[in-house]
């Protein structure tokens, strides 16, 4: 056995012991955004005074941790107003989990919210599938129930609703979610499940989803938005983990996954982060804005795309995405050439996938309403950088509405009792890779400069 000391206090592991897993087996909130593969280098801890790869540091004798700040997130969002009716719903996202009791009128209270402690395993779900696939899902399960035991700490409630990915909802279950990892992509379950679990609450009901890669977190989206009027398109645009987008009408409901990576979370970011205090969320020529108005530590999604539309405008980057140097905004945070690569290919993901569901609707851009940009940090996202970088089309850029967490505003809908819309239905998933379009879309669009495709 060898000596692990934190913070003055003692702990023991086997000779041997992989330090990644020692952090995780004994709840230590330490990312593994690249899931233990050794390519982000965010695991990172000092040991004995030097900086070590927890993926890659073999515990072989007594060693004293000091562990990286924490990046928790847990703050009480004021929404809604009314009386709370004992029944709660949980956004249960890749990195952010948010939890709010239902009013009589079928609207979230209140919502609070803390980071996805299963981060420590993988930014992303293919990370999460692929642990799970080696070492079963019971752990990802339980500290998953361990932080919502600690949100639903000091209530008692009849039921909890919960909206999320396909992935998050198999683990919430203890279900093996590894045959999504690979062809077919087959869900153990897709309709709505109900269960009890070790959590403060009678029964835990999960929303249905549509496929293995859209799940019950944009059914519920579609939830929480008054439908378009006859002959008209919404589109629906979840910029978390992983792009889920939604092309919906009263009559059909078109959906998708783009392949887009971690990147809008800053995981596969040199300096990128969570949106909590320090992190730069803003950027322009003026200079940037910060998350609480504190020192900058790194950059979240919405600073990103400010960063790189602005560098793009001032011929820092060029319409290759080529950068020659690293860029410093500070001393402390810096934008690498690997990070604009990583970014380009997740922002023409994205524009790629929404054009790509556009032709097979066969629809143009003047039949969409409205695109609703919802995830956690949708409200800060600037449309005009966004567009100017190829994020989103320029055509739509007028139309883009912030939604908000549409996961939870709709469970909270679905919790009162409201239907599911009829069109659900005639839901058809689409998948890139096996469309035509999709491969020379997201080609054409990796470039800077303006040159998007249009339809």
């Amino acid at each position: 056995m060898v000596k692990i000391t934190i913070e003055k206090k003692e702990y023991f592991a086997p000779k041997g012991t992989l330090l990644s897993d020692f952090l995780q087996q004994n709840g230590f909130d330490v990312p593994h955004p690249c899931g233990g593969n050794g390519t982000c280098g965010k695991c990172t801890v000092t040991v004995n005074g030097k900086p070590e790869q927890s993926c890659r540091y073999l515990l072989e004798e007594d060693v004293t941790l000091k562990l990286p700040h924490r990046e928790m997130i847990f703050s009480p969002v004021r929404e809604g107003e009314g009386e709370g009716t004992g029944i709660y719903v949980l956004d249960l996202g890749t990195t952010t989990l948010a939890l709010a009791e239902v009013s009589a009128a079928g609207e979230p209270l209140q919502p609070v919210t803390c980071t996805n402690p299963q981060r420590s395993f993988g930014a992303d779900v293919i990370s999460r599938i692929e642990y799970s696939a080696k070492n079963g899902p019971e752990r990802l399960q339980k500290v998953l129930l361990e932080a919502l035991s600690a949100l639903l700490k000091g209530r008692k409630g009849k039921e909890l609703y919960v909206a999320g990915n396909t992935t998050m909802l198999h683990l919430l279950f203890g279900v093996d979610p590894s045959p999504m990892g690979a062809a077919p992509y087959t869900p153990a379950f897709l309709g709505e499940r109900r269960q009890e679990l070790p959590l403060p609450v009678k029964n835990v009901i999960a929303l249905p989803g549509i496929a293995a890669f859209v799940g019950a977190d944009l059914v519920a989206g579609l939830m929480a938005f008054a439908p378009p009027v006859e002959g008209k398109y919404h589109l629906l645009v979840d910029l978390g983990t992983n792009a889920e987008i939604l092309l919906f009408s009263r009559e059909r409901v078109l959906c998708t996954a783009a392949a887009a990576g971690p990147c809008f979370e800053g995981a596969n970011i040199t300096c990128g982060m969570s949106a909590v205090p320090g992190a730069i969320s803003a950027y322009s020529e003026a200079g940037y804005q910060t998350v609480g108005e504190v020192a900058p530590i790194g950059i979240c999604g919405t600073g990103l795309i400010d960063l790189i539309a602005t560098l793009v405008r001032q011929g820092v980057i060029d319409e290759s995405g080529y950068l020659q140097e690293d860029f410093y905004v500070t001393s402390a945070v810096r934008l690498t050439p690997g990070d604009v690569r990583a970014f380009q290919l997740a922002k023409a993901a994205v524009y790629a996938a929404i054009l790509a569901l556009m032709r097979r609707a066969g629809i143009r851009y003047d039949q969409i309403d409205r695109l609703y940009l919802a995830g956690g940090f949708s409200a800060a996202v600037d449309r005009e950088n966004a567009a100017a970088v190829g994020l989103l089309p320029r055509e739509l850029k007028e139309k883009v509405h912030f939604a908000g967490n549409s996961s939870l505003r709709g469970a909270a809908r679905y919790a009162a009792g409201m239907p599911l819309p009829s069109s659900l239905g005639n839901a058809r998933y689409i998948d890139l890779s096996a469309d035509g379009d999709f491969a020379d879309l997201f080609m054409e669009n990796m470039e800077f400069g303006g040159k998007f495709t249009s339809l």
